[in-house]
C-alpha cells in the first residue's frame, strides 16, 4: 500500500495503525502552541484562502502533548530510521526535553531561514524555524549524501554545492500560492524534497503525524515512497485527501536534477594500520619528487578512492 492516511489524532492513530519499528522517516510539523488561529496577525496576511479547522494545542497542555506524540514517534520508527520535526522557538523546549526522554540521538539541529519574518518594532525580526533531525539508535541510518549535489560540482566561486547544500542553515523560500486554497501553514515543497531525498530510499515508508495541508505525503509519493500519517482537522483531511488520487508514485522522480560524481568509493571506511603506512610513505615519496602537498593528496585520492579530507587528518595526526 502506498498511503494509509487517516482522520484522527495521531496518538491513537498511531497506536491503532502503526506497528513497532515501522517506518523509515518521520517528517512532521506541529502545531507551535502560539494561537494559531491568529497567525495572520503575526504574518500580516490576507485569510481569505485559508482553510478554516485548524486545530491547536493550548500552553498548559503542550508539554503532554508533545510527550505523548513523540514517545509514539519512537516506538514505530525503525532501528537506524530519522526523525525531523519543525518548530518554533516557543514550545522548543517542550521537544527538546520530549525527545530527550526517549532513546533517539540527535544527529543535527539545523535551522531553517525563510524569505519572511514576523515583524515586530523592538526587538529583532524572528525569521527562522528549528529543524531537530535525531535518529533511532540499533540500525544504518540512510543519508544518501550525494542525492542533491555530486562531489564533482562547485559554485561560480568555486565553492562545493554538496558542502553548501548540507551545512546546517537551510535558506529556503516558503511557497507562495496567490488566490489558491491552502492549510494554515504549510512547509514548501522544496524543503520536503531536500529531507526526503536525503534521508529515504525509493520505497520506504514515511509518515507524518501532523499532515496539516499534506505537503509531506504528496511530495513523498511523487518521489517514489509509502506514507502513512494522521489529520485531527476533518475540514484539512476532505480537502485535501481528494488530491491524493491525482498524485502518481514516482512522477517527480525524473524532474529531479542529476548529480555530477558520487565521491571516493572508500570514503569513511575504516582505516588500517597497513592502509595508513602506505599513505604515508608515498606522501613522503612524492614530496621526495617535487609534488606539492596539494598535489599528492589529490594522486593519493584518486589511487586510493579515499576522501581528500581523509587523507589529510591521517597526515596530520603523524605531524605531516
Amino acid at each position: 500500500m502506498l498511503s494509509s492516511l487517516y482522520n484522527m489524532d495521531c496518538v491513537e492513530g498511531a497506536k491503532t495503525h502503526l506497528a513497532d519499528n515501522s517506518i523509515d522517516l518521520i517528517l512532521t510539523d506541529p502545531p507551535y502552541g502560539i494561537e494559531g488561529q491568529s497567525l495572520h496577525k503575526h504574518y500580516n496576511r490576507n485569510e481569505d484562502n485559508v482553510l478554516d479547522g485548524y486545530i491547536e494545542i493550548e500552553q498548559k497542555d503542550y508539554k503532554e502533548f508533545t510527550e505523548k506524540w513523540i514517545a509514539q514517534a519512537e516506538r514505530v520508527l525503525k532501528p537506524g530510521g530519522s526523525i525531523y520535526i519543525v518548530s518554533g522557538y516557543t514550545n522548543l523546549r517542550h521537544i527538546l526535553n520530549a525527545l530527550a526522554s526517549t532513546s533517539l540521538k540527535e544527529v543535527n539541529h539545523i535551522i531553517w531561514k525563510y524569505n519572511f519574518g514576523v515583524y515586530t518594532k523592538n526587538k529583532y525580526i524572528s525569521s527562522h524555524y528549528h529543524i531537530l533531525f535525531y535518529e533511532k539508535p540499533g540500525g544504518i541510518r540512510t543519508f544518501n549524501k550525494y542525492t542533491r549535489y555530486g562531489s564533482d560540482e562547485y559554485s561560480s566561486d568555486k565553492k562545493s554545492m554538496n558542502y553548501s547544500d548540507r551545512e546546517d542553515v537551510w535558506s529556503i523560500k516558503k511557497d507562495f500560492k496567490k488566490g489558491q486554497v491552502k492549510n494554515k501553514n504549510q512547509l514548501p515543497a522544496e524543503l520536503l524534497k531536500k529531507i526526503i531525498l536525503y534521508s529515504t530510499k525509493k520505497g520506504d515508508m514515511v509518515c507524518d503525524f501532523f499532515l496539516g495541508g499534506f505537503g509531506t505525503a504528496k511530495i513523498a509519493i511523487g518521489l517514489g515512497r509509502k506514507i502513512a500519517g494522521f489529520e485531527k482537522s476533518k475540514i484539512a483531511y476532505e480537502y485535501n485527501i481528494a488530491d491524493m488520487n491525482k498524485i502518481k508514485s514516482g512522477e517527480l522522480l525524473d524532474s529531479l536534477r542529476k548529480p555530477k560524481g558520487q565521491g571516493a568509493k572508500n570514503s569513511g571506511k575504516r582505516w588500517l594500520k597497513k592502509d595508513i603506512r602506505k599513505i604515508e610513505e608515498q606522501f613522503d615519496n612524492c614530496l621526495k619528487d617535487g609534488l606539492t602537498k596539494s598535489a599528492t593528496i589529490e594522486a593519493l585520492s584518486e589511487k586510493y578512492q579515499r576522501g581528500k579530507f581523509g587523507i589529510l587528518n591521517v597526515l596530520k595526526k603523524s605531524g605531516r
